[in-house]
């Protein structure tokens, strides 16, 4: 019996320890229930709603996703190493979630990922009707394009290669950047609830460049995320002074850096 709740008091310490890695949450209005948002670390994060999990480019080891459950559904955005993890994924991999990602990401996917890859192009959507291995969830997946100006084949993201996301959830839609700079494809979305909007160079892009496309495409919420070494107080004073109702939440992505 010692050694039993010795046990046990190890595992729930190091659960803890994991999940005060990360940040606290942050809730969303939806239907049918809210939207739990779980910034992990970088560019990985959390969507949880109604008893599913969606994650997108969960990288970083498993003991940073303890406390959470599994995924339903993985949406990864381009095959560079703070993207995609497949020692991650695999220790993720419990419940065989689909997993949503660009053409490039499905070629570099072992085999024993086979059956549960949906390449979508950029431009592309997807639901449980469209592709018969998805989850049981309410939700539609829709690519939207991630790249670096100027375009080309020397650019570290070029135009095709990676993927953003639209995400349906919960009667509310979220974007997610991926790693892009200061593109019309951003500027010209429309009817986002929540997005997450990458900056740091030189991979990406600056705060003033993100923050003048957040004021044109004026989500309800934003998360300045893959911030790595940017003022980000600087962005949200930039999109406060804006004029707009676009609400800016600060969270921190680098915990104990």
């Amino acid at each position: 019996m010692k050694t039993l709740t010795s046990t046990c008091v190890l595992l729930l310490m190091l659960t803890l320890g994991a999940e005060a890695q990360r940040t606290s949450p942050d809730t969303i209005p939806a239907e049918a229930g809210e939207v739990t948002v779980h910034p992990v670390r970088h560019g990985s994060l959390v969507l949880q709603w109604n008893g599913h999990a969606v994650y997108v480019d969960p990288v970083g080891g498993a003991a940073l996703y303890e406390g959470l459950p599994r995924p339903d559904l993985v949406l990864i955005t381009h095959p560079h190493g703070d993207h995609m993890d497949l020692a991650t994924l695999r220790a993720l991999n419990d419940k065989n979630p689909v997993i949503i990602a660009p053409k490039v990401v499905g070629q570099e996917l072992p085999s024993d990922f086979e059956g549960q890859v949906v390449v979508l192009p950029n431009g592309s959507d997807t639901n449980r009707s469209a592709a018969g291995d998805m989850p049981d969830i309410p939700v539609n997946v829709r690519s939207v394009p991630m790249y670096n100006l100027p375009d080309g084949p020397d650019a570290r993201h070029p135009k095709g290669w990676g993927n953003g996301y639209l995400v349906e959830l919960g009667g509310k839609v979220f974007y997610v950047s991926g790693d892009t700079e200061d593109i019309p494809e951003m500027r010209s979305l429309e009817g986002v609830d929540v997005a997450f909007v990458c900056m740091n160079m030189p991979y990406t892009m600056d705060v003033n460049q993100a923050a003048d496309a957040v004021l044109e495409f004026q989500p309800a919420i934003v998360y300045p995320y893959h911030y790595r070494g940017q003022n980000i107080a600087r962005f949200k004073e930039l999109v406060d002074a804006g004029g707009t109702a676009v609400e800016v939440r600060l969270k921190e992505w680098y915990p104990g850096n």
